[in-house]
């Protein structure tokens, strides 16, 4: 953790940290700010501590008069460092920073021109896999998907009573699947004018009728993969978004549903819209529930820390 303080807040800063269980490792490098101007305070903060270190960091107003920066450290070798840790109740990778948590959704939901281009790219790949039959080619497409940010920001934004991030993500959701649906409408007009789509496709989808296919199973594995996708996100084990892109059929659903349109399969077409908004539904509902259940423990925590 950098900290950036005014020089009459750098000892406020400084005892702060000092007095955290779970930071240690302090430095303090007076005038060394230039932008804005300020002492500089560093500290390694164990995960479990630094949403407590924020808070506090925040009512001495360093986030307006100064600054505060993180960056995750892969390796410590200290005896100070492991007694830090120790001192703090919990495991780290357990650990929710919800600074950072707004961040990442924040900065991951909005409707760009880098979303909107993926998103769209992902459709593209997906109506082709619908067509081929391929479901590596859907695979693919899920896994280049970027909906879950947006997915996360309404969440977030629910949870933690924030507005801005509930119609930032709605925004990028209501706004680009239909915007990436129409461009994969006109992709299948253009291959049918080709001669590379008829209907006769769409009838026998042996690997990739799980897309339109709507049943129980359908809403259980958007349950599992939000609440999945949300621990991954508020923990330290990102990695396994991807897990998540590969099991909901998010993309795929909203790309056939233009494919089957576009050939008059009104019915596949329905369901897959309906595949669409079950599985949107359900992983917005699984995220807030494991958000909620993530802030309780949040909250349990903190009053153990500040007990001690």
């Amino acid at each position: 953790m950098r900290v950036i303080a005014p020089p009459e807040q750098t000892a406020a800063v400084r005892d702060l940290l000092t007095a955290a269980p779970g930071a240690t490792h302090v430095i303090v490098l007076p005038g060394a700010a230039v932008q804005p101007v300020g002492d500089v305070v560093e500290s390694d903060v164990t995960r479990e501590s630094v949403d407590d270190v924020l808070v506090r960091l925040c009512e001495l107003g360093i986030d307006r008069t100064g600054g505060v920066t993180l960056e995750a450290l892969d390796t410590t070798l200290s005896d100070a460092a492991d007694a830090a840790e120790a001192a703090v109740p919990g495991d780290p990778q357990d650990a929710v920073i919800w600074d950072e948590v707004v961040a990442r959704t924040g900065e991951e939901s909005r409707l760009s021109v880098s979303f909107q281009t993926f998103l769209t790219i992902a459709c593209l790949l997906a109506a082709i896999g619908a067509i081929t039959d391929s479901p590596v080619t859907v695979v693919g497409a899920m896994v280049l998907g970027p909906e879950f940010g947006p997915l996360a920001a309404v969440a977030v934004g629910v949870v933690l009573r924030r507005g801005d991030l509930v119609r930032r993500g709605a925004i990028a959701l209501v706004v680009g699947f239909p915007l990436a649906m129409a461009v994969t409408a006109v992709g299948s007009v253009l291959l049918d004018l080709a001669g590379l789509l008829s209907t006769a496709q769409l009838a026998d989808l042996s690997q990739v009728a799980f897309i339109y296919e709507v049943g129980p199973f359908s809403l259980i594995v958007a349950l599992l993969a939000g609440a999945a996708g949300m621990l991954a996100l508020t923990s330290a084990k990102s990695a396994s978004l991807v897990g998540v892109f590969i099991s909901v059929t998010t993309v795929p659903a909203a790309a056939f549903a233009s494919v089957a349109l576009v050939e008059g399969r009104y019915l596949q077409a329905m369901q897959s819209g309906i595949q669409l908004a079950v599985n949107l539904v359900g992983i917005v509902v699984a995220a807030i529930v494991v958000l909620m259940f993530a802030r309780r423990q949040s909250e349990r925590g903190g009053r153990k820390l500040s007990a001690g």
